[in-house]
């Protein structure tokens, strides 16, 4: 599903955010991005993304070269991978019902398809006494479970949670890993980039790939095959390169908003 073959990028000659990484993830699989701030992790989801373009080597996302894809084609390629960050990025003067409906709203959803989305999503993520509150009036961890939610919406294929619980107390980040991996259990292919220890010591046998200096420097699962099947789930049918701070000296922020595709049957997940 997602092919990192022989990846390195660079900034300028000499800052290398990635370097000559390779690596594969297959569908429905949960895996750990893990490393020190400055590994490589975010630079990982910029690529993914197609926010950033690799200096060499090739990137695949399903049957896809994203080197391939026009710049009219991006748009749709983001829709298939939702980001969660650290740091919410949720609309301040919406409250949390219009904070989830509104990648629905982007992509014209009918008003009963979007009541009816938001109204499961907030049971997914426990918040239906919360849907009519403002960001401000959240703990930290209500607001990461409204940013899964938006990030889940429109139902992506891939879940990218960049250091999701980076700014919440032991407690509530194990609460935000454990609903992170019951996604996953739902069928949507989860990477969760983090270096919090209680998040990886909480869920040991999922697979690990360990960056240091932009280098993949370990994978706990390598020669092994996913150990469950996913569960299916349906698919609705470029900007400059600079460097992210977390990974490189530099970094614009871009807050384009998290993307899309279906986890089916949510009522199961209560």
């Amino acid at each position: 599903m997602i092919v990192f073959d022989k990846v390195t990028k660079r900034f300028g000659d000499d800052t290398f955010a990635l370097h000559d990484v390779s690596f594969e993830v297959d569908p429905g699989e949960f895996v750990f991005l893990t490393g020190p701030s400055g590994s490589g992790k975010t630079t990982v989801m910029r690529l993914l993304t197609r926010e950033y373009t690799p200096s060499e080597g090739e990137i695949t996302f399903g049957e896809t070269p994203l080197h391939e894809l026009k710049s009219n084609q991006v748009f749709q390629h983001r829709r298939q991978i939702g980001v969660i960050f650290q740091d919410y990025k949720l609309l301040s003067d919406s409250n949390v019902w219009e904070n989830i409906a509104l990648p629905l709203y982007i992509i014209g959803k009918s008003q009963a398809e979007i009541e009816s989305r938001v109204t499961d999503l907030l049971k997914l993520v426990n918040l239906v006494d919360k849907a009519y509150l403002f960001p401000s009036q959240l703990s930290g961890g209500e607001a990461q479970r409204v940013s899964i939610a938006r990030a889940l919406a429109t139902g992506p294929r891939v879940i990218f949670a960049d250091e999701p619980t980076g700014n919440l107390d032991p407690e509530t980040s194990l609460s935000i890993a454990k609903l992170l991996h019951k996604i996953n259990q739902l069928g949507t292919t989860v990477l969760l980039a983090t270096h919090d220890t209680g998040v990886l010591d909480s869920l040991k046998s999922e697979r690990r790939l360990h960056l240091d200096k932009g280098k993949l420097v370990k994978d706990s699962h390598a020669g092994k095959k996913p150990k469950r099947k996913p569960v299916p789930v349906k698919v609705d049918p470029e900007q400059p390169d600079t460097p992210d701070e977390s990974d490189a000296k530099k970094d614009p922020t871009d807050d384009h908003q998290p993307t899309e595709v279906h986890v089916e049957n949510l009522d199961g997940a209560k």
